[in-house]
C-alpha cells in the first residue's frame, strides 16, 4: 500500500518525463494490468514495460531515476592535459619559435597538433584545459620581446613606444607614458 501511495505521489508531481513514464508503468503493472495493455496506452515496446517492471522489483524507487552516464570518454586523457598545460607555461621561443613572442590559444591549439600531441583541438577546448589546470592567460603587448633593433635603441635611449594598458575602458584617456629623463649636467 505505502508503495502504491508513492507511485501515484510521484505520478502527480515528476517533473521529469521519464521517471514519470517509468511510475505509470510500474503502478499499472501493480494494478494487474497486462504489459499488452500498457504498451498501448503508453506507446512503448513490451520490452520496455518488462524492464522497468523487472527493474523496480530489484532495485525499488532507484530504478524509477535516470542513470546519467559519464557521456562520450575523454580523447585528451589527463597525461596529456599536463603536458598542455606545461607547455602553456612556456614562451614560444623556448620551444623554437620566433615568429611570436606569446601564445594565444590559437597560436597554442596549432602548435600542439603540429608537434602531434592532439589531432584536433578548438580554442574553446584549450581554454578549458589550461582553466581546469591553473593556467592563465591574456592579451599582451609584445614590443618587449620583439626583434627590431630600433625599438631595442629606442627603449635603451628612454625614447621608447608609448606603452597603453591592455585593455582600456571606454573614455579612460589615461596612457601610460616614460617619464622624461633629467638633462646631464
Amino acid at each position: 500500500m505505502e508503495e502504491g501511495r508513492r507511485l501515484q505521489k510521484i505520478t502527480r508531481t515528476a517533473k521529469d518525463p521519464v521517471r514519470l513514464r517509468r511510475a505509470i508503468v510500474v503502478l499499472m503493472s501493480a494494478q494487474g494490468r497486462p504489459a499488452s495493455a500498457i504498451r498501448t496506452l503508453m506507446q512503448v515496446g513490451d520490452d520496455y514495460v518488462r524492464q522497468v517492471v523487472h527493474a523496480f522489483n530489484e532495485r525499488g524507487f532507484d530504478a524509477l531515476d535516470l542513470k546519467w552516464s559519464g557521456g562520450r570518454p575523454r580523447r585528451i586523457s589527463e597525461r596529456m592535459r599536463k603536458r598542455i598545460c606545461l607547455i602553456a607555461r612556456t614562451t614560444p621561443a623556448e620551444r623554437g619559435i620566433t615568429a611570436f613572442s606569446t601564445w594565444s590559444l590559437a597560436k597554442l591549439a596549432a602548435h600542439l597538433r603540429r608537434i602531434r600531441l592532439v589531432t584536433s583541438i578548438s580554442p574553446q577546448h584549450l581554454a578549458r584545459i589550461l582553466t581546469a589546470g591553473g593556467v592563465s592567460w591574456q592579451a599582451t603587448t609584445t614590443w618587449k620581446s620583439s626583434d627590431d633593433l630600433r625599438l631595442h635603441r629606442q627603449d635603451a635611449e628612454g625614447l621608447g613606444p608609448v606603452r597603453r594598458p591592455a585593455a582600456r575602458r571606454a573614455g579612460d584617456l589615461r596612457r601610460w607614458v616614460r617619464p622624461a629623463q633629467p638633462p646631464a649636467a
